[in-house]
């Protein structure tokens, strides 16, 4: 019975389960993960690792097609599906094999199997299977899932209509596709089929693209997403489709009524994700779920004693990134250590599409509702030395102030490496900078991250550079 009681019990092994559990060895607690399918989540094996894989051969193909602006000739460019897809996977396979390797570092219990919870005497009992299992504390990490809207039709048949999952690892490529949905997710596999020659359509049903970022940066990116071929239709929502052996049929109303059809070959579904709450025995518990996520107090902590939720299933945003650290903030409350609240304000968000795009804090208009007079600063990458000598030299740099106390609201970017300069402001959010200290900082020259210093300068009316 020893074997089966625990100091915490983490359900789920992506970058929230692994990562808390990890935290939960360091600090000397008798630790177990239950993943039902494989460690690393959705994120290593489905999400963020594998589509990066299939970005950068993206990107590596559209240079290629470029070659002549760097005084080079590539003749007969062309890619293979299978190798493409492959090398996704064997990414996602070693970094898979990692994880397993730092469980096993840790000391760390794997039990594989689907977990569901019976009342327990401290906190909920673990049940995998047959067996039993016993904690001190359960953290809940057990993800998110695909969105689907059954009533237009919308659901996936692994064939025409496509999740993540599909698009992730097509046999042939398909001449043209249209993603609903212009998230991140999204706009990433649109970016990647439209980069390899499908023409591609975007439906999404708010007013622009990328409707969470800046709507400066969401105008920037659709202006260069129109600019290599991409169709984008807003304002309007998919109402139904209609399947043949060949084709897909897609009928779109726009805010005025007005319906257009559009046909293609595969249909890619990317209208946002619910969390994994079924099935693990939380209603009998009692705990609370609001729209599909278990709500938490900021440090993991649901309503139920000896019960924590973390990462996608305990809601917004959903990024692994967020995922880990609310782990790890979680498991150092249950240690007694004085941590804050978890919070997300200063969570960078990034997109990994063509031109990559990048956000932290608030946005412009997200700083004057919450009742800022602001300083805005912008600097374009067309007057960024390392940019041009990239010939990647469209794109823009956005900062936002407060106007009376300087203190910096958000950033916003749009073009070439953004998704890596971020952190530079995402640190600056977390220090509680002021613009004094952003000025007074020296950036390296030729970098793309002198724009972030020049935004801020101009935000100020000292901008060098134009």
């Amino acid at each position: 019975m020893a074997a089966r009681n625990f100091d915490v019990i983490v359900i789920g092994g992506g970058p929230g389960g692994y990562v808390a559990a990890i935290r939960a060895a360091q600090l000397g607690f008798k630790t177990a993960v239950v993943e039902r399918e494989h460690l690393g989540g959705i994120c290593l094996n489905w999400g963020c690792i594998p589509t990066k894989a299939l970005l950068r051969t993206a990107e590596v193909y559209h240079l290629m097609q470029h070659a002549r602006d760097f005084g080079l000739s590539a003749d007969k460019i062309g890619y293979d599906v299978e190798a493409i897809v492959k090398r996704s996977r064997d990414v996602s396979k070693r970094l898979t094999n990692g994880i397993g390797g730092l469980m096993k570092k840790h000391k760390i219990t794997v039990i594989e199997g689907e977990a569901t919870l019976e009342k327990g005497a401290e906190a909920p009992a673990v049940v995998v299977g047959k067996d039993k299992y016993t904690a001190k504390h359960v953290i809940l990490a057990t993800g998110a899932r695909a969105r689907t809207i059954p009533q237009a039709g919308l659901e996936p048949d692994g064939d025409k209509v496509w999740t993540y999952r599909e698009a992730m690892v097509p046999k042939t490529m398909p001449k043209s596709v249209l993603v609903i949905g212009s998230g991140a997710i999204g706009i990433e596999f649109a970016s990647f089929y439209n980069t390899m020659g499908a023409d591609v359509t975007v439906v999404e049903m708010m007013d622009r693209v990328l409707p969470v970022e800046d709507e400066e940066i969401s105008a920037l990116a659709a202006r260069s997403f129109k600019k290599q071929g991409m169709k984008l239709i807003t304002s309007a929502q998919v109402e139904k489709l209609e399947k043949s052996a060949r084709s897909v049929k897609v009928h779109i109303k726009d805010a005025k009524g007005k319906t257009q059809t559009v046909e293609v070959e595969k249909v890619i579904l990317a209208v946002g994700i619910v969390g994994n709450v079924e099935n693990l025995g939380l209603e009998a518990l009692g705990v609370k779920i609001d729209r599909g996520h278990v709500v938490n107090d900021g440090f993991g902590r649901t309503n139920v004693k000896g019960l924590y939720a973390i990462g996608d299933v305990a809601g917004p945003p959903w990024l692994a990134h967020k995922a880990s650290h609310e782990g790890v903030v979680c498991v150092e409350k249950i240690s007694g250590q004085d941590v804050h609240a978890f919070e997300t304000g200063n969570i960078p968000g990034c997109t990994y599409c063509h031109p990559q795009i990048a956000s932290v804090g608030l946005t412009e208009a997200k700083a004057k509702e919450a009742g800022h007079e602001v300083k805005v600063g912008r600097f374009p990458f067309v007057g960024n030395g390392k940019a041009i000598a990239l010939g990647d030299d469209q794109g823009l740099v956005k900062t936002v102030f407060d106007a009376k106390t300087g203190e910096f609201l958000g950033a916003h970017m749009v073009g070439a490496e953004v998704t890596e300069l971020i952190q530079g402001y995402a640190i600056a959010r977390q220090l509680e900078t002021t613009e004094a200290e952003l000025m007074h900082t020296v950036f390296p020259h030729p970098t793309l991250s002198e724009m972030m210093h020049e935004s801020v300068l101009d935000a100020y009316g000292r901008v060098l550079h134009i």
